[in-house]
C-alpha cells in the first residue's frame, strides 16, 4: 500500500486481485482486472496513475482522477512513457528488464525499489542476495551483488536520502542495513 504523492489518497492491493482507492476512511474505488494477487504498485509523482503486478505477471495502468476515481488505461505503457514515478517497486517493465537471475524467472525476485534519483534499481531475490543495478536495468546489465542473508531476502528499500539500503531477510528475519557509498 501507498499514499499518492499528494498525500489524499492510499492505494492497497489486495489478494483478491483488487487494488481499492482510500480518502480517510472512504473507499473511492476499486480496480478489478489483475487475474492474480497484486504485488506492488507505484504511483506517478502527479498522483494521476499507478501502475501495479500481480502474481499472473501483469503490469497494469490505471489513470486515476481528481476525485480518486480509478480506471485501467489499456495504453498505459504508452501513455506514460514520460512519466515521473513517485516510488519504483514494481518488477515488470522496461527500467527493470533484467532484474531475473540468469535462468530464473520473476518469482525469484522478491522485493524491488529505486532511489530518489532514479540512478539505481535494488531488488531482493530467493538466493540471500541484495542486488544494485543501475537504472534503467536492460539487457546485459550486471549487478553489484551483497550477500549477508542466509536464505531469500522479502524486501528492500533504499532509506535516509539514499545513503543506505534496508534488507528482510525470509528464514533469518533478519533486518540488515547496507551503507550507499
Amino acid at each position: 500500500m501507498h499514499y499518492s504523492p499528494d498525500g489524499r489518497f492510499l492505494a492497497i492491493g489486495s489478494h483478491d486481485c483488487t487494488i481499492y482507492i482510500y480518502e480517510g476512511t472512504r473507499c473511492f474505488s476499486k480496480l478489478k482486472k489483475h487475474s492474480g494477487a497484486i504485488t506492488a504498485l507505484d504511483w506517478s509523482a502527479d498522483s494521476s496513475y499507478i501502475r501495479s503486478n500481480c502474481t499472473g505477471y501483469e503490469l497494469l495502468f490505471w489513470k486515476i482522477d481528481e476525485n480518486g476515481i480509478g480506471k485501467q488505461d489499456p495504453d498505459g505503457r504508452s501513455n506514460t512513457t514520460g512519466t515521473l514515478w513517485a516510488t519504483g517497486h514494481t518488477k515488470f517493465g522496461w527500467h527493470v528488464d533484467a532484474i531475473v537471475p540468469k535462468g530464473c524467472d520473476y518469482t525469484h525476485v522478491n522485493g524491488v525499489d529505486c532511489d530518489v534519483d532514479r540512478n539505481y534499481v535494488v531488488t531482493g531475490d530467493d538466493f540471500g542476495l541484495v542486488n544494485v543495478f543501475r537504472n534503467p536495468c536492460r539487457a546485459g546489465s550486471m549487478p553489484f551483488s551483497l550477500r549477508g542473508h542466509s536464505e531469500h531476502v522479502v524486501r528492500v528499500a533504499f532509506a535516509d536520502g539514499d545513503k543506505y539500503i534496508f534488507s528482510v531477510g525470509g528464514q533469518d528475519e533478519t533486518l540488515m542495513q547496507w551503507r550507499k557509498c
